[in-house]
C-alpha cells in the first residue's frame, strides 16, 4: 500500500518533472527526474531490464529527506523514469531512506535492502540519529516495507562498532544460493570498516566477519561498499570520508578506494593492492552489477560532497550518474572502460593521423559537447615534447583542459576556467604509466560532464561543469615535437 508521503512524492515528480526538456539534460547520462540526486542504489537486473534506484529529494535541487528515485533501461543508456519507490514514512526510516541495493528473490519478487534512519530526542534537547538496515519487496514498480523491519540494527554489530554510523548495505547472491551483504560501519578508533552478513532468505541475517578496515590509513567512515569477484580476485570498493592525501594516488576529502586481494577462510580480505577507483573531481559511491552476459559493470554518482553545493541556483534538477563502465583486472589494477552499448550511439566520425602539434590549433570537424573522442599523443621521430594540452568546452571566456607532461608522467585535469563562481576543488593531478612519451586519452563529453579514460582504462578522471553549451570548441597544443591521432564520434540521442 502506497503511503501518503510516497504518493505525494510520486505526484510531485509526475507533475513537475514533465517541465524539464530533453535539451536541458545530459544526452546519455542518467539524471534525476526532478530535484536532487546522489548515490546510486539498487543497480540490478530484474525481469529482463536494468534497474537503477538512487538517493532522491524531489522537492528541491538541494539535499533533503531521502527518498529512492527509480528508473529502468534495456541498455543502461536510455532510461525510463518509474515512480519513486521509497519514502521516509515509518518510525524506523522517518529521517530518511538511505543507500542500499537490490536482488531478486527465489519467488520472483525484487528485494530492496536499504538504510533506514530514525532520530531520537536526547536529554539535552539534541537529536541523535540511529541507522538500521531495512527491507522492502516488490514487483519492479511498487514495494512494500517488511513488517518486521529493521532486519539489522545496532544489536547485530560486533563490539567496538557503531550503531549510529552503520549504513549502505550491498546485497549479493552467494555461490550456494543464499544471500550475503556488506555494510559500512564506523569503528571505535573513529575510522571505517566493512562488515559482512549472511542470510538464507534475505530477511534474517547473521554477522560473519569484518572484511577489511581503515585503521585510520585510508580515511574515516567507509561508505557505500561493494564486494565481488572479478577475474579470479576478490574486489572491495568503498568510499572513504575525510581522506588525507597519499602522494597523487589519493586526495583530500571524500575519496574512493579499491582493494584487490583474496578472501581467506575467516571471510577476511587479504590485500594484494590498493588504488583509487577514479582520479577526477566528481565521482563517489560506485555500485556494480553483473550483466546477463557476465560483465561486471559499475556506475557512480558523478559528483562529490565537497563540490555539490555549487551549481546553478535556478536548476530544476541536480545530480547525474557516470557512464556505466565495464570492469576488468589488468596488470594487478582495476581497469574500466565505457560499456560497449555506447558504440551503438556513435554518429558522424572524423579521423586524423600523425598531425604535428605545436601552437594551439583546431581540427576541422573536431568540436562539440556530446562526443566520444580518442586522442593519442606521442613524440615525433627523434624528437620530444614537454607539454601537451587539450582544451574542451571552449568558448571566448571558458574552457576546461587535460594536459600531460611526459618527463614527469604527470596528467592534469582542470576546470578552473569553466565558469564556476567559487574557488574550490577545480584540479586533479595524477601519475600515469611511462610509455616513452605516448599517452592515449578517450574523452567522453555529455553537455555538462567529462569522463577521461587513460591508456585503455588504466585510470579514469571524471568531472562536471556548467560552461554555457555554446562553448563547444576543442583545441590542441604542445611544447616541443608532438604528433597526435584523433578519432572523434558525435554521440546521438
Amino acid at each position: 500500500m502506497t503511503s501518503d508521503i510516497l504518493q505525494k512524492a510520486r505526484d510531485y515528480e509526475e507533475r513537475f518533472g514533465a517541465f524539464i526538456g530533453e535539451s536541458e539534460r545530459p544526452v546519455f547520462h542518467y539524471s534525476t527526474r526532478i530535484g536532487w540526486l546522489n548515490d546510486p542504489n539498487g543497480f540490478s537486473v530484474y525481469n529482463g531490464r536494468y534497474h537503477l534506484f538512487h538517493q532522491y529529494h524531489p522537492y528541491s535541487n538541494q539535499w533533503g529527506p531521502m527518498h529512492w528515485g527509480h528508473a529502468a533501461s534495456a541498455d543502461m543508456l536510455h532510461w525510463e523514469y518509474l515512480p519513486a519507490s521509497l519514502a521516509p514514512d515509518t518510525e524506523y526510516d522517518g529521517a530518511g531512506c538511505f543507500s542500499g541495493s537490490a536482488v531478486t528473490l527465489d519467488d520472483g519478487r525484487q528485494l530492496l535492502l536499504y538504510t533506514g534512519v530514525r532520530e531520537e530526542q536526547q536529554p539535552d534537547g539534541s537529536k541523535k540519529a540511529y541507522q538500521t538496515q531495512c527491507v522492502a519487496v516488490g514487483d519492479g514498480v511498487n514495494y512494500e516495507k517488511y513488517a518486521f523491519n529493521p532486519v539489522l540494527s545496532g544489536r547485530d554489530v560486533p563490539e567496538g562498532f557503531s550503531e549510529n554510523d552503520f549504513r549502505d548495505p550491498k546485497i549479493f547472491r552467494e555461490r550456494d544460493g543464499s544471500f550475503g551483504c556488506v555494510v559500512g560501519c564506523r569503528t571505535d578508533d573513529e575510522s571505517g570498516a566493512i562488515l559482512y552478513f549472511r542470510s538464507e532468505d534475505g530477511f534474517r541475517w547473521d554477522f560473519v566477519s569484518v572484511v577489511d578496515r581503515s585503521w585510520n590509513e585510508y580515511g574515516k567512515m567507509w561508505e557505500c561498499p561493494d564486494l565481488f569477484e572479478l577475474d579470479g580476485k576478490a574486489v572491495l570498493l568503498t568510499s572513504p570520508q575525510d581522506m588525507s592525501p597519499i602522494g597523487l594516488e589519493f586526495h583530500n576529502g571524500n575519496e574512493t578506494l579499491c582493494v584487490i586481494g583474496s578472501m581467506d577462510e575467516k571471510n577476511e580480505l587479504q590485500r594484494e593492492s590498493v588504488q583509487a577507483i577514479d582520479y577526477g573531481i566528481d565521482f563517489y559511491a560506485p555500485q556494480t552489477l553483473l550483466t546477463p552476459d557476465g560483465r561486471r559493470v559499475m556506475i557512480a554518482w558523478m559528483q562529490n560532497w565537497d563540490t555539490c553545493t555549487s551549481h546553478p541556483s535556478d536548476a530544476k534538477w541536480f545530480g547525474q550518474m557516470t557512464l556505466p563502465r565495464e570492469l576488468i583486472i589488468r596488470g594487478g589494477r582495476l581497469c574500466q572502460n565505457p560499456i560497449r552499448e555506447l558504440d551503438a550511439m556513435r554518429g558522424r566520425r572524423v579521423s586524423y593521423e600523425n598531425i604535428p602539434v605545436s601552437a594551439e590549433t583546431t581540427l576541422r570537424g573536431v568540436y562539440g559537447r556530446v562526443l566520444d573522442m580518442t586522442v593519442t599523443v606521442r613524440p615525433r621521430s627523434n624528437g620530444s615534447y614537454d607539454l601537451f594540452r587539450l582544451k574542451f568546452a571552449k568558448g571566448s571566456q571558458h574552457y576546461s583542459s587535460v594536459s600531460y607532461r611526459p618527463a614527469e608522467q604527470l596528467l592534469h585535469l582542470s576546470r578552473k576556467m569553466s565558469g564556476f563562481n567559487r574557488d574550490f576543488v577545480h584540479d586533479r593531478r595524477i601519475i600515469v604509466a611511462d610509455r616513452a612519451g605516448e599517452i592515449k586519452l578517450r574523452i567522453i563529453l555529455d553537455r555538462f560532464s567529462a569522463e577521461i579514460f587513460v591508456n585503455d582504462g588504466e585510470q579514469t578522471l571524471t568531472m562536471t561543469y556548467y560552461t554555457p553549451l555554446s562553448a563547444d570548441g576543442i583545441s590542441f597544443e604542445a611544447h616541443g615535437d608532438a604528433v597526435i591521432d584523433v578519432e572523434k564520434y558525435d554521440v546521438r540521442a
